[in-house]
Formats: structure tokens, C-alpha cells, sequence
């Protein structure tokens, strides 16, 4: 009879927890239009190209009185809001777990985001100042917010179906990034057609994307939940609470090792895809057309390799998974580094390799963190995750740099990569994540 009236609730459990994940997955949906759309196809180029309206005979622009090269204004914009999350990331993700209280966050995070990203409509003539604000207001907000939306992970999805969630999150995610972006596409190459300027085409694409996010955020917002709290102390400036953060991971030492690891081998990731269409427009000669239609077969195709790499984990566990994608990332830029100039196709089977590993590479580092971190803690250390992540990432753009300027080959710069997945997959299989788990104190799944 008790034991009955103790099992009974579990129906109604799991289904309350399918419906969080599944609301959960909208916020992927929401944001990553962002990313695809904002920072990887339509910003950089036309921010530049109101910077450069905007600049004196000398080709530079002087926000604050400070003389900035107008072709380096987005770079530099990027490079502050990442600075902008450094410091709030850690104070919002202490906040967060002390408070319990995420959605109400996730939300102020989210519609700061989208309201700048949608105000990019805005941006033109010699606005530049504009541009860079909004920049890098959308960014910083973005990176808090995937922040307090992965913490959600391991309180959503019991340890064995962890590696699934974060890889259907990863699918939405580049799902509607794809869809989005040929919809974008279509307006921007045919604007004519639809009687429309092509500066207001890029506009209405930006704006488009900030409607989107606020819009599908309302889904995670209304089936996510905040769970009370342990008592906590008060959080601390950002990056006092950011060193009390690395400290408190000092007594989980493998939980480092884990980070360590990750930030190595996501800091080539993140070089590949930014540095990838500058390979095919400088080194093979490819025109912008084909490049934006490469970044659209990678959207798709990460649908795809996440969704497999997720069933693949299922069967030889997140880690062989994960180490078995960073041999096919070394493969695929050692094939790069062959590729032949003034060939599309070659560069589209490139992009197709890169897809494939893309997005599983990136969701189940995520599903695999969120068991090494201790109860209590999820968003506080998610935004030390967040940081390695975004903020992090600059020693490969760094080395291909180098590279490029004592080589003169984008061929070799493009190979040096290679190095960070190597030292990456090495770091990684010296982790002995079952233990890791256990030392977070929480439950080792079978599979692991």
C-alpha cells in the first residue's frame, strides 16, 4: 500500500519533465538565430561598411576620441561585450543559484538581447556608434543567458538521458538557425524583387532575428520552473565571484581537468568556424554566395550529427563519443589543408565534415560538464562553462594570426589548428570522468 502511494506520482513526474525539456529545446530554437544569422553572416560585414561610411580620409573612426581602424570596429566591439560578460556572467550565475530563481533572469537576459539584436534595425548611414552599442549589449546578454539556460540541464534530465536533451537542444538550435537563414537569403539575394534597398535587406534580417528570439523565448519561459534554493551567501562583484568560483572548482579537481580540456579543444572549434569563410574567400578564392551556402549546409547537417552523436553516446558513452568527434575534427583540417582553389564542391565536403561533428561535438561537452558540477552549483559553474566557451577562445584566432603573418599561407594557418584537438583529445581521455562524477557528488550513470 505505501509502496504504491510513494510510486504513484511518477507518471505525472516524468511528464512534468518532459515538458520542461521540451521547452527547454525553444530556447536553442529562439537564440541561435543570433548566432547564425547576426554574428556569422550579416553583421560583421555591414557594421563595417557604416564604420567605413563613417570614417575619416585616414579610413578611421573615433568613438569616445579614440582613433579604431574602421575595419576593426566589429572585431573590437566583439572583443568588449565579451569583456561585458566576464564580469556579469559569474555575479548572475551566483545570484541564480543562491536565489533560485532563474527564469526571472533567463528572461531579463533574453529581451535584452533580442530588444538590441531588434534595434539593428535602426542601424544605418553613419550609425557605426549604434551598431557597436547594440553589439555589444546583445552579445554580453546572449552569453549570460546560455549560460542560465544550460544550468538547467541537469536539474531537467535525470544523468541517463542527459547526453539526448543537450543533443535535441543543439538540433533545435541549428535547425532553426537554417531555417532562418534562407528566409534571410531569399530577401537579401532577391531584394529587388521585394522593392527593397540592400542595406534595408540586411537590416529587416537583423531586426528579424531579435523579433524571432523574444518571440520562441516565450516557450521556455512558460514550462521552465525555479526549484528552491539551498541557503547561500551574497554573491560577489563579478570578478571576485568569478575567483571564488575557480577556487571552490579547485576541490573538485577533475572537475577542472574537465574544463581545462574543453577549453582547449572548443577554442579550435570556435577558430574553425570563425576563421573558415576568411579560408575560402582569401586562400581557395570562393565568392561570398558560396560561403554563405556553406555556413547553411553546416546549419543543417549539425541538426544531423548532433541528433547521431547523441545515439552514439547513448551506446559508447558521452567521453568515447566526445574523443571519437576531435579524430574527425583533426581529419576533416588536415583534408582542408589539401583543398584545391577555385573549388566549390570540395569546399562544401569540407563544410559537410564539419557540420557532421559540430554540433555533437559541442552538445554532448555539455550534457558530460553538467555531471561533474556539484548540486547547488549549476549556474555558478555553467558560467565558468560559458566563459571557456565565449570568452576564452582567442589563443587559435591568436595562432592562425601568427601563423598567416610569418607564413603568408592561410593553408598553414588553417593546419595549425590542428594542435588544439590533439592536445585537446589528450587532456580529455586523462579524465577519469567516472570518478569526476562521484567526487561532484552526484549519481554515475551506467554509461558514461
Amino acid at each position: 500500500m505505501d509502496t504504491d502511494t510513494v510510486r504513484s506520482p511518477a507518471p505525472d513526474e516524468a511528464a512534468g519533465r518532459r515538458r520542461e525539456q521540451r521547452g527547454w529545446y525553444f530556447y536553442d530554437w529562439a537564440c541561435s538565430v543570433y548566432s547564425t544569422s547576426v554574428l556569422t553572416v550579416f553583421l560583421g560585414p555591414y557594421l563595417t561598411s557604416v564604420a567605413e561610411a563613417a570614417a575619416d580620409a585616414d579610413g578611421f573612426v573615433h568613438p569616445l576620441g579614440i582613433p579604431v581602424r574602421a575595419g576593426s570596429f566589429f572585431p573590437y566591439a566583439v572583443s568588449l561585450s565579451v569583456l561585458l560578460a566576464v564580469v556579469v556572467m559569474p555575479l548572475v550565475g551566483a545570484a541564480a543559484d543562491r536565489t533560485g530563481r532563474k527564469k526571472p533572469l533567463l528572461a531579463a537576459a533574453a529581451y535584452t538581447g533580442a530588444a538590441a539584436t531588434a534595434g539593428m534595425f535602426f542601424l544605418d548611414g553613419e550609425r557605426y556608434l549604434l551598431g557597436g552599442l547594440l553589439l555589444v549589449v546583445a552579445n554580453a546578454a546572449q552569453s549570460v543567458a546560455m549560460m542560465l539556460y544550460n544550468s538547467y540541464l541537469p536539474q531537467i534530465a535525470p544523468p541517463e538521458e542527459r547526453d539526448a536533451v543537450s543533443s535535441r537542444g543543439w538540433a533545435f538550435g541549428y535547425a532553426a538557425g537554417a531555417l532562418v537563414l534562407v528566409l534571410n537569403l531569399v530577401l537579401y539575394t532577391g531584394h529587388d524583387r521585394f522593392g527593397v534597398s540592400e542595406g534595408m535587406a540586411v537590416r529587416i534580417c537583423l531586426a528579424s532575428a531579435g523579433l524571432w528570439w523574444g518571440a520562441f523565448a516565450l516557450v521556455p519561459l512558460r514550462r521552465l520552473r525555479d526549484r528552491r534554493a539551498p541557503e547561500r551567501e551574497a554573491a560577489l562583484p563579478g570578478f571576485r565571484q568569478l575567483a571564488a568560483t575557480v577556487r571552490d572548482m579547485r576541490r573538485h579537481p577533475l572537475t577542472l581537468a574537465f574544463l581545462l580540456a574543453y577549453l582547449v579543444y572548443n577554442d579550435g572549434i570556435q577558430t574553425v568556424i570563425s576563421q573558415a569563410s576568411v579560408y575560402g574567400s582569401k586562400e581557395l578564392g570562393l565568392e561570398q554566395s558560396t560561403l554563405i551556402v556553406a555556413v547553411l549546409l553546416v546549419q543543417v547537417l549539425a541538426v544531423a550529427g548532433a541528433l547521431a552523436m547523441g545515439r552514439l553516446a547513448r551506446r559508447y558513452g558521452a567521453k568515447r563519443t566526445i574523443l571519437g568527434s576531435l579524430v574527425a575534427w583533426t581529419l576533416t583540417l588536415a583534408a582542408g589543408y589539401f583543398l584545391p582553389a577555385g573549388a566549390p564542391m570540395w569546399f562544401f565536403v569540407l563544410a559537410a565534415g564539419i557540420g557532421l561533428v559540430l554540433g555533437g561535438s559541442q552538445a554532448l561537452s555539455r550534457s558530460l560538464f553538467s555531471h561533474l558540477v556539484p548540486p547547488g552549483k549549476e549556474a555558478e559553474y555553467f558560467s565558468a562553462y560559458e566563459l571557456s566557451d565565449r570568452g576564452m577562445s582567442w589563443l587559435g584566432p591568436l595562432l592562425f594570426g601568427l601563423t598567416y603573418q610569418l607564413t603568408g599561407s592561410y593553408r598553414d594557418a588553417i593546419v595549425s589548428l590542428v594542435g588544439f584537438f590533439a592536445l585537446g583529445f589528450v587532456l580529455l581521455a586523462r579524465v577519469p570522468v567516472r570518478r569526476a562524477i562521484a567526487d561532484a557528488g552526484n549519481p554515475v550513470p551506467e554509461r558514461i
